[in-house]
């Protein structure tokens, strides 16, 4: 992938809000067909863009990738013919079947901004839409005709009775209705039927139940009203507008902070197409997806997995050796 193309694409996806990796070889020993600088994409569904090498490489490469996608941590991937003594900082594959080359790679996870909606013009709204903008948190602002006005580098969404544009509110987004008196019922109401990640209302406990009993009357699911946080933020004795916006944000920061804790933990359906059946190679060792694989053979009436050609080639030429060991 030429560098120019390389950025345009990585551009085109944080636009668009996507998850994705980028891989750069940054060490080649030959003979290997990867090469210093070379770049790729590994997006979320396991596609890559761009090269890296060929063979074992890429496999290793998406594997990897989709690991570093999903607990937000860069790694550095060595592949080679041998074993090594572990270094720290370097995740370690041996590949017998990497013809004698050794590659490095560099992987980092890019995520899109986490999206904090808020809905209302009210002074904990001003001042949390200032805060996650401080932060870089991407920010937008909810409100009608007759109370919004322009805030430089937060979007604002003028809109009557909170209706939203369909595919506003995400997975990704942290919505927070901070009304106060101006339309809370049709607010809430628009967010707790959205697939937000968070639900929280700026408001006492006992105007936080009416407005709940009231989404109740209008046939909102008992399950849906359950995900509304009431009042809003942590509980650290929040007073002022300005207290209660920095227990809202410190609420979102832990609730990120836990999810990727989750993601980082082996799961046995994880929410990432991360592999989930996988074979050991005979030849070289590597763990196999065997719903993806390329090469496969029979031999006895099983079926073995292999990361590439050269691994299936050597089998075939004597499994009984292989299987032996």
């Amino acid at each position: 992938m030429m560098f120019d193309q390389f950025l345009k694409e990585t551009a085109e996806l944080i636009e668009n809000g996507e998850s994705f990796v980028t891989a750069t070889v940054v060490r080649a020993l030959p003979p290997t067909s990867g090469k210093p600088g070379d770049k790729a994409i590994i997006h979320a569904d396991g596609r890559i863009s761009g090269w890296i090498g060929g063979g074992c490489a890429q496999p290793v490469v998406v594997k990897e990738a989709l690991k570093a996608q999903a607990d937000g941590r860069s790694r550095l991937v060595r592949i080679s013919p041998s074993d090594s003594n572990p270094e720290e900082g370097i995740v370690d594959y041996t590949m017998t079947c990497h013809s004698g080359g050794a590659l490095d790679i560099y992987l980092e996870p890019v995520r899109p901004k986490p999206q904090i909606m808020i809905m209302g013009r009210s002074p904990v709204a001003q001042i949390l839409a200032r805060l996650g903008s401080t932060i870089g948190y991407g920010v937008s602002i909810v409100c009608s005709q007759d109370n919004c006005t322009d805030t430089t580098d937060i979007e604002m969404i003028v809109t009557d009775d909170f209706k939203l544009p369909a595919g506003k509110i995400t997975a990704q987004t942290f919505v927070v209705v901070s009304t106060q008196g101006e339309g809370d019922e049709e607010a809430l109401e628009q967010a707790v039927n959205s697939d937000a990640v968070y639900v929280a209302f700026v408001a006492s406990k006992t105007k936080a139940a009416k407005v709940m009993e009231f989404l109740e009357e209008r046939g909102v699911s008992p399950e849906k009203v359950s995900r509304v946080r009431a009042p809003a933020g942590l509980n650290i004795g929040a007073t002022s507008p300005e207290e209660i916006a920095v227990s809202i944000l410190a609420e979102i920061v832990q609730i990120r902070a836990n999810a990727a804790k989750s993601a980082a933990k082996p799961a046995p359906n994880p929410a990432l197409n991360v592999i989930q059946s996988e074979a050991k190679d005979p030849i070289c060792g590597m763990m196999v997806e065997k719903s993806n694989a390329k090469h496969k053979s029979e031999f006895q009436g099983k079926t073995f997995y292999f990361c590439c050609a050269g691994c299936k080639q050597k089998f075939q030429q004597s499994p009984e050796h292989y299987l032996a060991g």
